[in-house]
């Protein structure tokens, strides 16, 4: 699969948490936008010190959400363990998921132009349909990203088949309410289970009472997943 990516800047540096053009802006947090696959792609964009090598994470939000639903909970974490973070805006369209590989890489370059990211640590959290997204990404970039983590979603069956497109296997964490409606802990389950299968390293934890949402548990999540995938290297 061949994919050709392009890349401008347009970008606003915000002060002061506000709203900017429908999205929620946090403090310290600069809202940016890039061509990639001839369309344009907005973004948010934070680093703790732009002069310093750090690891990088590609944020992706879940259906009709927006990028501060994730870049809001790992503020914390990024400013203690010292991590770049990008928070992509990304479409409810069924045509983007072909792409959306490709955007990623765009979409991170683009963002390495603002930070001293380290290339051997560039990784991947989805939550729900941005999970989805994060697994396609791991297979089609598997050279590219170091790591995926994923909140309430997994592989479906009939998608197995990217794994063979994985030229190499990079470590996945997977995390899933047991009270899940929306995407039953039973999909989880069998992701890790053909991901194991198929030669990867998984970690997975299915959180007690927990339903399809992320924030009420994101501060563990996010701990949970970076310390674990951070010690894959």
């Amino acid at each position: 699969m061949i994919r050709m990516l392009s890349a401008g800047l347009i970008s606003t540096l915000v002060f002061s948490a506000l709203e900017l053009g429908g999205q929620t802006v946090q403090p310290g947090v600069s809202t940016h936008t890039v061509q990639c696959e001839h369309r344009s792609h907005d973004y948010q964009f934070f680093t703790p010190d732009s002069g310093r090598l750090l690891p990088a994470v590609l944020l992706l939000h879940g259906a009709g959400g927006e990028p501060n639903d994730l870049m809001e909970p790992w503020l914390k974490l990024a400013r203690k363990k010292g991590i770049t973070l990008i928070a992509l805006s990304v479409p409810r369209l069924l045509s983007y998921e072909a792409l959306a590989p490709a955007i990623f890489r765009c979409v991170v370059e683009d963002a390495r132009q603002m930070a001293a990211v380290d290339s051997s640590r560039i990784y991947l959290f989805g939550y729900s349909m941005g999970g989805y997204l994060a697994l396609d990404a791991a297979m089609f970039q598997s050279e590219y990203f170091s790591g995926a983590m994923i909140y309430a979603n997994g592989l479906s069956q009939d998608h197995y088949w990217i794994v063979d497109h994985a030229t190499r296997k990079i470590p996945i964490a997977l995390y899933g309410g047991d009270r899940d409606q929306v995407y039953p802990i039973l999909g989880e389950r069998r992701t890790h289970d053909f991901l194991v299968s198929r030669g990867f390293k998984v970690h997975h934890r299915e959180i007690d009472g927990q339903e399809h949402y992320y924030t009420p548990v994101a501060d563990w999540v996010n701990r949970d997943a970076w310390d674990w995938i951070t010690r894959q290297q």
